[in-house]
């Protein structure tokens, strides 16, 4: 799933609710000065569970990630999908095209600022592991500004013999000396954390943990907060940390303190730490130091920790604290609330004093409430005041709330170009300066410096394009789903494009765990920084960004519409997206790919199973797709809330209903589809994709299947890898679709 917290650099309170990213993210699932989140590489393959249909299941040998008998599957599969598709003739072209996009010296990568430096991760095919390296602020619009490596993951992986995967640094505020790595071998969710110091550019030894599901945050330069593998008990269910402890410098991990103990049934337990503000000595903010235990995917306790006790605070279970300011609790609501006798609307983002949620005195006001559509995307708090970019009929807006003398807030507008989204990147804790990127279907990302006292908005830099957009148009339309929902989709095409129902069309969508589907340079949620222009739309191509329910597009409502026994509905939604298409004359059933990943993956798989007749191929990513099981997969018990239990009949009975494994059947006509995933994806078991493809090979259809061995469910590591996993997937649009 896309994860939005990652733009979120203020963040430093992970709860499952805001971490909805450990199914599907393409990039790290960390922010970057957010408590670092590390998940194991253990790998059980479990059976099913007694008292449940135990059908015998033929390819459950697909299941043993590293199995002899399974990597010779794979590796034979690779072999048979480049034999055929990189002789097809746009295959070298794609090729290279993909390289060119991906490896654009003008791209704009995440940056995080920590005090005067901005830090990002660069590749490029010298660098094709990464550079992780730093600017000053401000040197950022100079020509000729020189970047200072601070660690070389290649150097790294040569000297050890590892091939390392940065995933994420977290350092210490306000100095930003002392930080902890994470490091993933493989690319995998597994990450190895490692402090290291800023000022010499080198690891220490200090604070290190080895792989495993690991949340840590710094407290002080000697104290962390950590949930990790503590041995037996210590880890939940769904197998994340189940209790928060406090880490000593200079103690092994077994001597540190524990703070809080979860439920096994639960997700994840994380305690976060949040500095406070001292003027000349004298404490204006006192810290604040919250815990939560996301009970369920959607659901959490909080906690504020007072002396090394954990005090419930009286929230919601769905609600979602999302950051502090000035001392205050940033909250945001997924359902009405009644407080003091005051009803929020579901939507709202409310602030609130902790005191207030102790049974104490204390402030509990709105900051925004949502109306006409307009839905929060994004929070990021600033020395002056909040940032909250918006979606308004999923097109971005972005605004600053700022607190008015005597209590309350007033919003201020910061313009952007229409049509497009916006992304706040990372936020000055000490000026309240931040960086925005905008982008669009045909706008290059562009990146913008917001002035923390002023509020206006500078544009800093540029990714030079990779087509020219004023050649195409951009169109909203509205399709009718079955049970009459309007569900919104974006058509991007050449201008003047034929209605013949003729166009090769490629739709993208999602439609799960709240995450919002914009208008993108890319096309997908994935930063491929424009390739899809010359290789799809310069070609003639039309890309279709469908908004169905399940996804966060118009706030809580959206998404639950499509949860549990109403997953269908997200399904009818792409299903009529696709009819309206041919309803239109843009394009007709064989003309027309699909592609979708993680939980995308599961809604093309799902749609492609149920109506084969509306498509003529399909990209396949990651997915899931046997809902008999995948609870017994990696992570796959964390995600219950939004599918549904298959181990009680009443939620099975609609869940085999749709799952793609199950219902595959001979004789269909299904289109040729493409599957690709990866050997170390952590998240979303390979052995999804690979029964599935291994099912429909056996009964006799076409099937091309590429398994990247590293790359995590991002699905790969290099821009290398990434490029020739977009040329085959090109490759068979352009074959198929004609």
């Amino acid at each position: 799933m896309i994860h939005k917290t990652k733009y979120l650099p203020s963040l430093t309170l992970l709860s499952l609710a805001t971490f909805a990213a450990l199914i599907g993210s393409p990039e790290s699932a960390v922010a970057q000065d957010s408590p670092t989140v590390a998940t194991t590489g253990e790998e059980k393959i479990m059976t099913p569970k007694d008292g449940i249909e135990d059908i015998q299941d033929p390819y459950l040998w697909l299941e043993e990630i590293d199995g002899e008998r399974a990597m010779a599957w794979v590796l034979d599969q690779n072999r048979q999908t480049a034999e055929r598709l990189e002789k097809l003739p746009e295959f070298p072209q794609l090729l290279k095209q993909a390289k060119a996009a991906l490896d654009n010296t003008s791209r704009i990568p995440d940056f995080t600022q920590r005090g005067e430096y901005l830090y990002e991760l660069w590749r490029d095919d010298t660098n094709p592991r990464g550079i992780y390296r730093r600017m000053r602020v401000s040197d950022l619009r100079a020509e000729s500004a020189a970047w200072d490596t601070v660690l070389d993951i290649d150097a790294l992986s040569r000297d050890e013999g590892v091939q390392w995967v940065f995933k994420s640094m977290s350092c210490l505020a306000p100095e930003y000396r002392h930080c902890l790595i994470s490091l993933s071998p493989g690319g995998g969710d597994a990450v190895e954390i490692r402090e290291f110091d800023l000022d010499t550019k080198a690891f220490v030894d200090g604070f290190f943990l080895p792989a495993a599901k690991s949340r840590v945050d710094w407290i002080d330069r000697d104290t962390l907060f950590v949930g990790t593998d503590f041995g037996p008990g210590s880890m939940t269910d769904s197998g994340y940390p189940r209790v928060a402890k406090i880490w000593k410098r200079g103690t092994p991990i077994t001597a540190a303190k524990t703070l809080f103990e979860g439920q096994m049934k639960s997700v994840t337990v994380s305690a976060s730490h949040h500095e406070g503000e001292t003027r000349d000595g004298v404490v204006q903010v006192p810290d604040i130091d919250l815990l939560s235990e996301s009970t369920t995917f959607w659901t959490d306790a909080y906690y504020q920790i007072v002396d090394d006790a954990a005090l419930p605070l009286a929230l919601p279970d769905t609600a979602n604290v999302v950051d502090v300011w000035r001392g205050r609790l940033l909250i945001r609501l997924y359902d009405d609330w009644t407080v003091k006798e005051r009803t929020f609307t579901r939507g709202s983002l409310l602030i609130a004093d902790p005191e207030a949620l102790r049974g104490g005195p204390g402030v509990i006001e709105p900051i925004f409430v949502p109306s006409d559509g307009i839905v929060i995307e994004q929070i990021a708090a600033t020395k002056q005041g909040i940032l909250i970019s918006l979606l308004d009929q999923v097109k971005g807006r972005l605004r600053r709330y700022e607190p008015k003398e005597g209590g309350g807030f007033t919003a201020r507008e910061i313009p952007f170009p229409d049509h497009g989204a916006i992304v706040v990147t990372t936020v000055d804790k000490v000026t309240g300066d931040a960086f925005v990127l905008y982008e669009s279907f045909v706008v290059p990302p562009t990146l913008f410096h917001i002035n923390g006292p002023s509020g206006v908005a500078t544009e800093v830099r540029a990714q030079a394009p990779t087509f020219d957009g004023s050649t195409m148009q951009v169109d909203q339309y509205w399709a009718t789903s079955a049970d009459g929902t309007k569900v919104p989709y974006f058509v991007v095409g050449k201008k003047g494009l034929p209605r013949n129902g003729k166009n090769p069309t490629h739709i993208f969508s999602y439609g799960g765990f709240r995450n919002s589907l914009v208008p993108s340079y890319s096309g997908s949620y994935e930063k491929l920084y424009g390739a899809y222009g010359p290789m799809w739309l310069d070609r003639g191509g039309v890309f279709v960004l469908a908004n169905i329910r399940g996804g966060g597009e118009f706030g809580p409502d959206w998404h639950q519409a499509a949860l549990r026994e109403n997953r269908t509905r997200s399904f009818e939604d792409f299903e009529a997206v696709a009819a309206d298409l041919a309803q239109r004359k843009i394009t007709s059933a064989k003309h027309i790919g699909i592609e979708g990943r993680s939980n995308g993956g599961l809604l093309v798989a799902a749609t492609y199973v149920r109506h084969p007749e509306l498509y003529g191929a399909v990209i396949c990513g990651v997915p899931l797709a046997d809902m008999k099981r995948y609870h017994q997969l990696l992570a796959g018990a964390s995600w219950m809330a939004e599918y549904g239990d298959p181990d009680v009949p009443e939620d099975w009975a609609f869940m085999k209903e749709y799952s793609p494994y199950q219902n595959l059947e001979a004789k269909r006509n299904y289109p040729a589809v493409f599957f690709y995933t990866s050997t170390r994806d952590d998240r979303v078991h390979p052995g999804h994709a690979r029964k599935l493809a291994a099912k429909m090979i056996d009964l006799g259809y076409e099937v091309w299947y590429y398994e990247n061995t590293e790359g995590g469910h991002g699905g790969s590591t290099t821009n290398d890898q990434l490029a020739y996993r977009l040329a085959l997937a090109y490759t068979h649009l352009w074959h198929q679709l004609q």
